[in-house]
């Protein structure tokens, strides 16, 4: 009988016990369950902005930092009614400093303040409205067409700058911080916080800020809005619509790197916001731009520019390029666009290095000679007599002076365009003769521009910048046109090819050019820039030395004996080109000029700096003086004797 009731006794304790646990069970898991029903619900709003990353030049200074602008912001409050936010309205209209609304804002206003405008519309139109002969949209139309001015005019100066303030305070998503008024001053800041506004909330929101003015300012791009066009990306990245992102340049193509992590705040259940996450700055972007070069660079274009007034036939020069690379990397060291304007004031012209071509005649002559080596149309250190060309119906075409014996150095020292043209004559599978026609295809013209864009002439060099142009390729087939195509005079190219080219003369390797040296978190880079090669050029390295020693002889005896000190072991080529200028503006060019233009690298033997120059408009044709500013010869000789003196010698 006791070992029964001890049996029960341990049955009842067990059963107790399962009860027992059972309960915290349920209960642990009704806790687990209702923390996750308030995740569900809980509203939670992200900061308004956060400090994007800074872009610094390749030596550590902040080219491009944030700055802090005090900013009124409004929260909707939860049940909040049309006339507690009319109250706050005018609060703030008391205070600050802000703008009046327009017509059309204030007919929002007073539709508001007079119960929609309903007494606007007659009982006869409103039965239209049911019988569905005119629709809700056209009432609200006719509601203020029939606001006179005379209603209007009895809202006071307070009433004007809150009827501004309301509309903004209900524009967009319910929930979203509305932005009031930013770089708001210290005095109104400080009275709006301390006036304890329901809804308002100050912060600080973030703008960019330029330590170095309008220098590289295009290039390194600018933020704003969301564009329209691109909102769906945006928003399926996890960006809201009122979001600041790159939209140009350098702030565009590292906006994923450069965009900074906004504070995160629960709402509470009054409204109110509670800060739970710390906003986070964006990482930097470190570039290969050394600012020291830049705006060395830029000095130098302006003082020549300055000097050209001491020249004659110089109207018309008003502004030039100049990029400084390493060739082994393809990273860019300076990128420079400089334009005088009328007032004598100075405009930030560098992303034209990239959306504008020019002819640049005989600087391609160190590509165009390579299909004369590659095809077996010359043979190296072979002489000729430098003469002229005549074909059927075409002006004679010669080089600018009679060049007497030459070979293939020669013929690149001193500019020879016979020595082309007899290459182009041979492509198409004749041998000159006066007066002859050649029967140009559009295969003689593909095969030159291949060679060219192996070099990258003719093609987009892959750059880091959005937006990149390349020149324009001329789609008429002619004999003289290809004879021209040979020495730079019907293509045109960008400054930005031009500099991929002479790095692919000084490496054998046509690179992808580059801005960007690295990005940053703090110590941690995240992400480095690497050498890549597009192609090799199309042509053996022994006619790509042969061609290197031209350019050596171009600079040390040639057409550019002037325009790189002899102890710099330079190599390069000039070009003087046929251009013409839109002196009035209408659209329509109507002056012919010269424009001048440099490519080289040094030391020839171990290229440490590429350089390009190309300085448009440079002169023009004057019957009685045809005197030429060598403008840019100085800037290339200026140039290359500082990267020298500071970063080589």
């Amino acid at each position: 009988m006791k070992k029964r009731r001890c049996f029960y006794y341990i049955l009842i304790l067990v059963v107790f016990s399962i009860i027992v646990g059972r309960l915290i069970y349920i209960k642990s898991k009704h806790s687990y369950y209702e923390e996750k029903l308030t995740e569900k619900t809980q509203i939670y709003v992200s900061g308004s902005s956060a400090p994007r990353g800074r872009i610094l030049d390749t030596n550590g200074n902040v080219l491009v930092d944030n700055v802090g602008v005090k900013t009124l912001y409004y929260n909707k409050i939860k049940g909040i009614s049309t006339t507690e936010e009319i109250t706050i309205a005018q609060m703030l209209a008391s205070i600050l400093t802000i703008r009046e609304a327009s017509t059309s804002e204030l007919k929002e206003y007073w539709l508001v303040l007079n119960n929609n405008g309903k007494d606007l519309i007659t009982a006869e139109e409103y039965q239209r409205l049911n019988e569905r002969k005119i629709t809700n949209a056209e009432l609200e139309v006719l509601k203020r067409e029939r606001i006179t001015t005379a209603m209007l005019s009895e809202f006071d100066a307070v009433n004007r700058k809150a009827a501004y303030i309301y509309g903004l305070m209900n524009d967009g998503y319910v929930y979203t911080k509305k932005l009031i008024l930013k770089d708001v001053n210290e005095d109104e800041y400080a009275k709006i916080i301390e006036s304890n506004i329901p809804g308002i909330t100050g912060e600080l929101s973030w703008e960019r800020t330029y330590l170095y003015g309008d220098t590289l300012k295009n290039i390194l791009g600018s933020i704003g809005y969301i564009p329209e066009e691109e909102k769906e990306v945006y928003l399926s990245n996890g960006y809201e619509l009122t979001d600041v992102v790159g939209i140009s340049y350098l702030e565009k193509q590292y906006e994923e790197y450069l965009k900074g992590t906004k504070a995160k705040y629960i709402v509470n259940s009054d409204n109110t916001l509670t800060l739970i996450e710390e906003e986070k700055r964006g990482n930097d972007l470190v570039l290969s731009v050394d600012i020291n070069i830049q705006l060395k660079v830029e000095e130098i274009i302006k003082e020549k520019i300055i000097l050209g007034d001491k020249y004659p036939n110089t109207d018309y020069y008003k502004d030039s390029y100049a990029l400084v690379s390493d060739p082994k990397t393809g990273s860019i060291l300076a990128i420079a666009g400089i334009r005088r304007n009328s007032d004598d004031t100075w405009s930030d012209i560098s992303l034209n290095n990239i959306n504008k071509s020019f002819t640049i005649g005989s600087a391609v002559k160190g590509a165009t000679i390579a299909v004369g080596y590659k095809y077996g149309l010359i043979e190296m250190d072979k002489y000729i007599t430098d003469a002229c060309v005549k074909l059927y119906l075409v002006p004679q075409k010669c080089s600018f002076t009679s060049l007497g014996r030459i070979n293939d150095l020669s013929a690149l020292a001193y500019s020879s365009n016979y020595y082309q043209y007899l290459i182009a004559i041979g492509l198409t599978g004749n041998k000159y003769t006066p007066n002859m026609k050649l029967n140009a295809t559009a295969e003689h013209f593909k095969i030159y521009r291949d060679m060219l864009a192996s070099f990258g002439l003719g093609v987009k060099t892959g750059i880091d910048l959005p937006g990149e142009q390349i020149g324009i390729i001329g789609s008429t087939v002619a004999d003289d046109l290809l004879l021209n195509l040979a020495i730079g005079q019907y293509d045109t190219y960008t400054p930005i090819e031009l500099l991929q080219y002479v790095n692919a003369l000084a490496t054998s390797n046509r690179l992808t050019l580059s801005l960007m040296q690295e990005i940053r978190n703090g110590e941690e880079v995240i992400l480095s820039n690497t050498p890549h090669i597009l192609n090799r050029v199309d042509l053996e390295e022994e006619y790509l030395n042969r061609i290197r020693e031209g350019l050596k002889l171009v600079l040390k005896e040639g057409t550019g004996r002037i325009y790189v000190d002899e102890k710099l072991n330079a190599a390069g080529k000039t070009g003087t080109s046929e251009s013409f200028y839109d002196s009035d503006n209408d659209g329509v060019v109507d002056v012919a000029t010269i424009s001048s233009t440099f490519v080289g690298y040094f030391p020839s033997d171990d290229p440490k700096f590429s350089v390009v120059v190309m300085t448009p408009n440079i002169s023009h044709n004057n019957d009685s003086n045809d005197t030429m500013y060598y403008g840019a010869s100085k800037i290339t000789k200026d140039i290359t004797n500082y990267l020298y003196e500071n970063y080589l010698k």
